[in-house]
């Protein structure tokens, strides 16, 4: 665990959020403060999120527009129809 006196270190990971070892304190744009003593936190950067500032994984729900690989390979063969009136459309 980091020192209270030793400064946050922020890890940004591809296609998600940013990992902040705390504690830290984040401004909001409204000029309050949080102050978050968690070990690690993740702040969102896809403002997906309904629990700003903080992430809560809804980017790994929706594609962004220009990933059409991950589109294609959403659409595969291994796709389960989910009611009685999908499963009558593949048949």
């Amino acid at each position: 665990m980091r020192s209270r006196t030793s400064p946050p270190r922020i890890r940004p990971l591809p296609e998600g959020p940013l990992l902040v070892e705390g504690p830290a304190e984040i401004v909001m744009p409204d000029g309050s403060v949080i102050l978050c003593e968690r070990p690690v936190m993740a702040l969102c950067t896809c403002r997906r999120t309904l629990r700003a500032p903080f992430c809560d994984t809804s980017h790994r729900r929706r594609l962004r527009s220009g990933d059409k690989q991950a589109k294609t390979a959403s659409r595969g063969a291994s796709r389960v129809p989910r009611g009685p009136a999908e499963e009558a459309e593949t048949s």
